[in-house]
């Protein structure tokens, strides 16, 4: 099986760390992974995505025009990639900055209050990982145990950001299962 996401938002957001912990996990199963970074000039506050491929198989291409998940993290991406995904896709929507949804009727489409929860949990900054968590339940592309994992692995020398990491994390994942 092959799992093709486009994660985007503003920058800031943590949308490339959101790709970079999954292709990790990808990784540390044993999947094929590609995760390429895209973010403008502005850095912060601007848009930012990046591409993630998961499979099973060998990947022919790192380059995806329709890609089967989008997860948007704030109203322009929503705009920009929801059209992009494929029929019988998963678009999630970050329902606590996007008070809109998509009006096609070929996708599935989920929405998770990604930053309420984060700001719930104590830090607005959690959200991404609020998403990391409801992407993994939705799509099972990796086990749980081994975003939990990489997130431990990744904040060990952050030990003041751990805890919060891990709870966004099994918070997502729970409200999405």
């Amino acid at each position: 099986m092959t799992t093709e996401l486009i994660v985007a938002g503003f920058g800031g957001q943590g949308v490339l760390l959101f790709g970079k912990f999954l292709a990790l996990s990808g990784l540390k199963e044993g999947k094929e992974v590609v995760w390429i970074p895209s973010y403008g000039p502005e850095m912060r506050g601007g848009t930012c995505n990046c591409t993630v491929v998961v499979s099973e198989d060998p990947i022919g291409s790192p380059i995806i025009d329709s890609p089967n998940t989008v997860v948007v993290m704030n109203k322009p991406s929503l705009a920009k990639f929801g059209p992009r995904v494929s029929p019988d896709g998963l678009l999630l929507i970050n329902s606590s900055l996007i008070d809109t949804t998509s009006d096609r009727t070929d996708i599935r489409i989920e929405t998770v209050p990604a930053n309420d929860i984060a700001l719930e949990l104590g830090n607005g900054k959690a959200a991404n990982m609020v998403a990391l968590g409801a992407y993994v339940a939705l799509t099972k592309v990796v086990k749980f145990d081994t975003i939990l994992d990489v997130v431990k692995e990744n904040f060990a020398k952050k030990k003041e950001f751990l805890d919060l990491n891990i709870r966004a994390v099994k918070k997502g994942y729970e409200l999405a299962s």
